[in-house]
């Protein structure tokens, strides 16, 4: 099929783009499942995405950016980055220094404590958490 051959969506018809062509914000957002303002949030939070703008804001996304936006996309949504630990994967991965995909997703800070937990030290703390809630209440009625 050609470039020019015709997608049907529902009831709009939209031209198949070729893979090189540049994309509105409204096509990279269906494209990746994402509503356009979470595109211009993005934006402002990695600078690597640097859509060209045109007379009146309108923006264009270049390959690249697409393809760094479902990378982002994946960090966030489907690894369980935070948006700071996606910063920092997408840092290393640009620079080389760590080519293999990490295994669990960025330490987040908790509040105030300044401790850095991990997704499976999160999740088995979550899971001591509640076995303990558990234990506290067994106590509570072998007390009453």
């Amino acid at each position: 099929m050609s470039d020019r051959a015709i997608a049907s969506e529902g009831t709009e018809e939209r031209p198949v783009k070729a893979a090189t062509a540049f994309r509105t914000i409204s096509e990279v957002a269906e494209e990746l499942g994402v509503a356009q303002h979470v595109l211009r949030f993005w934006e402002s939070k990695f600078p690597v995405v640097r859509p060209l703008k045109r007379a009146g804001g309108r923006r264009y996304y270049r390959p690249e950016d697409v393809e760094i936006l479902r990378r982002i996309r994946k960090l966030l949504y489907e690894e369980g980055y935070t948006i700071k630990g996606a910063q920092k994967a997408l840092r290393t991965t640009r620079t080389g220094a760590r080519t293999a995909r990490p295994t669990e997703p960025e330490a987040d800070t908790t509040s105030g404590l300044g401790l850095q937990i991990g997704g499976g030290a999160r999740q088995r703390l979550v899971a001591m958490r509640t076995e303990l809630e558990e234990l506290r209440a067994r106590l509570r009625r072998a007390m009453a």
